[in-house]
């Protein structure tokens, strides 16, 4: 099978199948052959080309012929093929004999193998340090952090062995010095090459990370340098990846103490941690309305897409625990009308079944935990972010699941609370992160592993923050759409118009084209809720005295676009400017206000 043509020298090379049945002594070379090209490439994937940062990528590597080597590239930009790339290069001049590919999950090692064997390299996945070796068919083995922080004596006895080419995939998981991070340095050291990747942010901490190299950065702190930087915003130019447009859905929310005391809130408006907390469980309770809703709209969202350019799209929703999990499966079924994918996390056949269903026509799947770095599945096109995993890493995760490109043109969908912190990462996803060691005062941000492993936990059981409250309920409402940064909309209910404008936007468009699209709805949106106040405030016979919950929800809604139209005229938060209206008109929280209260806020954004 032939390789993609390389970038540097006239040579093509040929990597043909391990010959069976042939036996070499210790130390020699993989019995693969490598050898020039002579016959037509037989298959499709063997002719594809690299991208153009990979073939610079590679053009730095080969003349460089560095022992250590940095590749930072965004999710779904394609490190696997450029690693594979490196390991076919160095094979066949004989700069390596073997390979060794180190992933953070078991899913990962079978991923790396499947991709390996379509450019002709054949690792094994099944590699076990209870024995120790594998079939000399093998170029090399795929095997986990964990495996190689068990033993990690075997390991090095295995790179000392034979010249050796070690893949450090996703390398900040080896920066825990008290466990993954001695061990990689322990195993590795005596390799010829060692090649790190990673997709996501570097950690938060202070512990470096074996093979990365630092420099001081002017503040007193050293910085990680990547030998290669190829951005989200870089690979959004490039077409390479999607832009993802995210559908924040606010609400009221409503739960008891184990006082017996009541409460309710609103996503998104300023609250204290606690709330903010209850109030984000509240809404993600399958009991509830509010994961209906959202649920459905993403559905409708799917729907559109399938029956447009992308008529095999999927959906992933992003569990919290198996209870959970469990119950939204429940929920899209109704839904849907058909049982999703379930995959937990403690399932021994998660690997096989995520294989299955990123082959299959199945619309849904439903997971917990399966969102480590790597996992790929390209027809995922919308997600649902039900979980209140909260760190910058496990969001970035989650995220590049939805970020593979397959044609020009794609756009991601992704349902999310509208929460502080979540539209802050929306809006922040092309920002770039290094690994900084020994910054003064730095405050705990969430890239590190330690806030991962907490937010990947497995919970059959409700922890203490459940079992505080109980949730009564909470409906849903779009309450804006983030895309490049911006945001765009103003409140909607489920299942309104205003809604249906959004979950309808064509599934292929250009970055310039959606955005002119959003504002265009955004117009639109605000046109009608004029025209709605307008109608309100003329004359008109009143056949029927609205309830007292019906004018306060309308008031609520009134207020809540009044507020976004002042977010777009001034680039504020909207919880920034809901506080500013009620320090300037005093009363409770909107959730608790009246309706005094709310009309008095109403006419104070009139008057600015």
């Amino acid at each position: 099978m032939r390789l993609p043509q390389p970038v540097s020298g006239d040579r093509e090379l040929w990597l043909v199948s391990p010959l069976t049945g042939a036996s070499a002594p210790e130390g020699s070379a993989p019995p693969a052959v490598l050898r020039p090209a002579d016959t037509t490439p037989d298959t499709e994937s063997s002719r594809r080309p690299l991208r153009a940062w990979q073939r610079r990528a590679l053009a730095r590597y080969l003349a460089t012929a560095p022992r250590d080597f940095l590749a930072v590239a965004t999710p779904g930009a394609g490190k696997t093929t450029f690693a594979l790339r490196v390991a076919a290069e160095l094979l066949a001049d004989r700069t390596v004999q073997a390979v060794t590919v180190v992933t953070p999950t078991e899913h990962l090692k079978h991923q790396w193998a499947a991709a390996a064997a379509e450019v002709g390299l054949a690792l094994d996945p099944d590699f076990r340090n209870s024995v120790g070796a594998t079939s000399r068919d093998y170029h090399g083995v795929a095997v986990t952090y964990a495996q190689v922080a068990a033993h990690p004596t075997l390991h090095r006895v295995r790179t000392e062995g034979r010249a050796t080419l070690v893949v450090l995939d996703e390398i900040h998981h080896g920066g825990d010095a008290k466990s993954w991070g001695d061990a990689v340095r322990e195993a590795f050291t005596p390799a010829v090459r060692r090649l790190a990747l990673t997709g996501t942010p570097f950690r938060s901490d202070d512990t470096p990370i074996p093979f990365i190299n630092y420099e001081p950065d002017g503040a007193g702190a050293l910085r990680s340098v990547a030998d290669h930087f190829y951005g989200y915003a870089e690979a959004l130019a490039d077409g390479v990846v999607r832009p993802v447009m995210f559908l924040a859905y606010s609400g009221e929310a409503r739960w008891r103490t184990s006082a017996g005391e009541e409460y309710s809130a609103r996503l998104g408006e300023p609250l204290t941690a606690e709330h903010t907390a209850r109030a984000w469980r509240t809404a993600l309770d399958p009991a509830g309305e509010w994961m209906p809703a959202v649920l459905s709209a993403a559905h409708t969202r799917l729907t559109q897409l399938r029956a447009g350019a992308l008529p095999d799209a999927a959906g992933l929703v992003i569990a919290t625990d198996h209870i959970t999990a469990r119950a939204y499966a429940g929920i899209l079924a109704t839904v849907t009308g058909r049982e999703p994918v379930l995959v937990l996390s403690d399932d021994p056949s998660a690997t096989g079944r995520i294989a299955a269903f990123a082959d299959s026509d199945e619309r849904w799947l439903v997971a917990v935990r399966m969102v480590s770095e790597g996992v790929d599945v390209p027809r995922l096109a919308v997600g649902v972010y039900a979980t209140s995993a909260a760190t910058p890493l496990y969001f970035a995760q989650a995220v590049g699941r939805f970020v593979r490109c397959r044609r020009p043109g794609e756009t991601a969908t992704v349902f999310l609370p509208s929460v502080p912190v979540l539209l802050g990462l929306a809006s922040e996803l092309e920002i770039q992160r290094d690994h900084v060691l020994g910054a003064p005062h730095r405050a705990a941000e969430g890239w590190d592993d330690e806030a991962l492993a907490l937010a990947n936990a497995q919970r059959d059981e409700p922890g203490e923050q459940e079992r505080a409250f109980t949730a009564l309920g909470a409906d849903a409402e779009l309450d804006q759409v983030i895309y490049d940064g911006a945001s765009f909309g103003t409140a909607a209910f489920a299942t309104t118009e205003d809604e249906q404008d959004y979950l309808g936007l064509p599934g292929l468009l250009a970055p310039d084209q959606m955005r002119a699209l959003l504002q265009q709805r955004q117009q639109q949106q605000v046109g009608r809720a004029t025209q709605r106040s307008g109608e309100r405030a003329g004359p008109s016979v009143q056949t029927q005295t609205p309830t007292v919950r019906q004018r306060l929800t309308e008031l609520r809604r009134e207020l809540n676009t009044l507020v976004a139209m002042a977010h777009h005229r001034t680039d504020r938060p909207h919880g920034a400017i809901h506080q500013e209206v009620r320090t300037a008109c005093g009363g409770p929280p909107t959730a608790m206000a009246t309706v005094k209260d709310l009309e008095k806020r109403i006419a104070y954004l009139r008057s600015r």
